[in-house]
């Protein structure tokens, strides 16, 4: 009888431990997916703000041989302030839902657009195109929009092992004590009409 009370105990101690190891186990894992999520994502705005950084010196140096293509250059304009309203919004980290997501992307699809109208604008004079400022301009957004791609497939991965590990049993209970704190992160997807190739002359 009093062998039997003991070996309640342990076991009870031994589901305890489990139990605990298995809560701490868990919440330490999405601790470590959300940090690299949240670095991934901090990676994704270092280069739309290289981009953004851009914007100002491809303008200036544009402008000296186009100054009466005024409305591109206000589009221009417009669209880095809106992302840089955007970017304001998310500063805290990750966008928390997909429309915010949505809405971020949103504003650097069109900064992206009113730039590819600008070097559109570019193809008229033959001038600007040989200078070799506007030419090293060209080649660092052409690999700033290469990096863009690369660190939002890199965000998507991170988010992609951190969702996978939160929708997992148990540790999908563990993340249901923590309320918001660990919600499903949301994915960059692909704007509207992205499946039609842009006709953009360089």
């Amino acid at each position: 009888m009093k062998y039997a009370g003991i070996g309640c105990l342990v076991l009870l101690v031994l589901g305890v431990l489990i139990i605990g190891g298995s809560v701490v186990g868990g919440y330490n894992s999405l601790v470590a997916l959300d940090q690299a999520a949240q670095q991934a994502w901090g990676q994704v705005q270092n280069v739309y703000q290289r981009r953004a950084d851009l914007v100002p010196n491809l303008v200036e140096t544009v402008k000296g041989a186009a100054n009466f293509e005024k409305d591109t250059f206000t589009q221009v304009t417009e669209a880095r302030a809106k992302v840089g309203q955007v970017t304001t919004q998310v500063a805290g980290g990750p966008p928390k839902s997909q429309a915010q997501l949505d809405q971020f992307q949103q504003a650097q699809a069109g900064l992206g657009n009113a730039l590819s109208r600008l070097l559109v604008v570019v193809e008229k004079y033959p001038e600007l195109k040989a200078t070799q400022n506007f030419r090293d301009l060209q080649a660092q957004l052409e690999g700033t929009e290469n990096r863009i791609s690369v660190e939002r497939m890199r965000y998507n991965e991170a988010e992609q092992a951190f969702n996978t590990k939160r929708q997992s049993f148990p540790t999908v209970l563990i993340a249901g004590f923590f309320g918001t704190r660990f919600d499903v992160k949301p994915y960059f997807k692909a704007q509207e009409g992205a499946e039609t190739a842009p006709k953009v002359k360089f």
